[in-house]
């Protein structure tokens, strides 16, 4: 036998032996029990993001690596899923009556985020990031426009940080708020749609809430995220730095496409049903992940003045939006 065939095999073999004599850690199988403990019907978001946050910051998260593009992927696979379970003329209703809202609260999020970065004394880029986070959609609208403006590490930690920081405690408080406002379903969808950062906050949030809220929500939330576009294009030629690098979400096509499959082709059932389960499934995931994820050297990056700006930029928007949708 060739002397290389020899020695390549032997090299597959050493690598073989080396995976089976792997054995995991108590650390790792704690933290599959708990991705398992996800997929039952019962969990609800908060609980997944209650779960990866005490993994983050008690327990320390293995395989860092890998869990952010897992993240986006179940995250993507769960909105179009829900898809599924929207007709094209609700959402063609939802997303006429929010739009005008969405709209004014996006452009009044970002002067008004301008601003108090600058009272604040906030570098300019990472305020900017804080008010395009709060404006539009959370971390996905970070991610988006952070290479069209060049922004640093640093800066992006903090954004992130600070957002993620707000957007974990509108999932546990909003609910409980619509019920105690008596919100009715249209209202709480379209509020969670408009106030809350990221869409997997929203989705948890709404999902809490029944059918018709969540529907509402992730309706209004994904035209929302469309945003992100033009925010993204104005901002690079802002900064001067071009609009090579802008990430366009183009999941929220497939979230359309599922929408129209579900009006005008035959599905079964059963079919839709799945999966409905499925895309929950997902959304837990999705959503321990992004808890496993905020350590507190994450949550904190910013200090106080970026998180207070975070925070009084979310207060306002969220106030005022909720003015808005029970008076009128």
């Amino acid at each position: 036998m060739d002397m290389g065939k020899t020695k390549t095999i032997f090299f597959k073999f050493s690598n073989i032996q080396q995976l089976l004599d792997h054995g995991l850690t108590i650390r790792e199988i704690l933290f599959w029990l708990a991705l398992l403990v996800c997929l039952f019907p019962g969990v609800t978001a908060p609980l997944a993001l209650l779960m990866g946050l005490v993994f983050a910051n008690l327990l320390g998260t293995p395989y860092a690596t890998s869990r952010t593009k897992a993240t986006d992927y179940l995250l993507q696979f769960a909105v179009v899923g829900l898809g599924f379970g929207i007709g094209a003329e609700q959402a063609f209703q939802a997303g006429k009556a929010g739009f005008v809202m969405t709209m004014v609260a996006i452009f009044g999020t970002l002067g008004l985020g301008v601003i108090l970065g600058k009272l604040l004394k906030i570098e300019q880029k990472t305020g900017f990031l804080v008010a395009v986070g709060t404006a539009i959609c959370g971390g996905s609208a970070i991610a988006a426009v952070s290479p069209a403006i060049k922004a640093r590490q640093h800066q992006i930690s903090m954004a992130l940080g600070a957002v993620f920081v707000l957007n974990s405690v509108a999932l546990f408080i909003f609910p409980p708020i619509g019920k105690f406002l008596g919100l009715s379903a249209e209202q709480f969808g379209t509020w969670c749609a408009i106030a809350i950062h990221d869409t997997s906050s929203v989705v948890g949030a709404a999902s809490q809430y029944g059918k018709e809220a969540l529907n509402i929500a992730t309706t209004v939330k994904l035209a929302r995220a469309l945003w992100i576009i033009p925010v993204a294009f104005v901002a690079a030629m802002t900064f001067g730095k071009g609009k090579e690098n802008i990430k366009i979400p183009y999941f929220i096509g497939f979230f359309i496409l599922a929408i129209l499959a579900n009006s005008y082709l035959p599905m079964a059932n059963w079919m839709v049903t799945l999966i409905h389960h499925l895309s929950h499934m997902a959304l837990c995931l999705s959503i321990f992940l992004i808890g496993c994820g905020l350590s507190k050297n994450l949550l904190f990056a910013g200090g106080v003045r970026v998180l207070g700006q975070a925070s009084i930029l979310w207060v306002i928007i969220a106030g005022l939006t909720l003015l808005v949708i029970v008076n009128f």
